[in-house]
């Protein structure tokens, strides 16, 4: 079977090591256990985003972003008509305004909910979507739904 992409991202920043020294690093997994879909595989108190920035060098700055759009969507930038809302979340100032921007820059409106821990909630709420969209009461959803905060 595959490296469940949680998986696959701690392998790669562990192999780039050092190589990451200064760079900004942007999780968008969200660590579900894909053999039984019915929980998280990182313990209570953490987060994907969390377990990655452990892996990484002093100074590179984990940020969580992408994780609660699904890849269609994202690929359209928008959902019903909306452009897509990119939660991000990390410990790093700088770093999160890189993201904001790049997120500015293809058309979604960024959203930094604050400290690098607030990646559990993202990724919870975003494992509870999930859980919907495999819900055949859910089935017109289509995979291709996304969080929008309106005003």
């Amino acid at each position: 079977s595959w490296p469940s992409p949680f998986d696959a991202a701690k392998s790669v920043v562990s192999a780039y090591g050092e190589a990451l020294t200064g760079k900004t690093i942007v999780d968008i997994t969200n660590p579900v256990n894909f053999e039984t879909f019915d929980s998280l595989v990182v313990e209570p108190g953490t987060s994907a985003a969390e377990e990655i920035a452990k892996l990484a060098p002093a100074g590179a700055n984990v940020v969580k972003a992408f994780n609660t759009t699904f890849a269609g969507t994202l690929v359209a930038g928008e959902s019903g008509g909306q452009p897509l809302d990119v939660f991000i979340a990390g410990d790093n100032a700088d770093a999160n305004a890189a993201v904001s921007t790049f997120v500015s820059a293809g058309g979604m409106r960024p959203l930094v909910v604050g400290p690098l821990k607030r990646a559990r909630e993202l990724e919870g709420f975003q494992f509870v979507l999930m859980t919907m969209q495999a819900n055949p009461e859910f089935a017109d959803f289509n995979w291709d739904t996304g969080l929008k905060v309106t005003q």
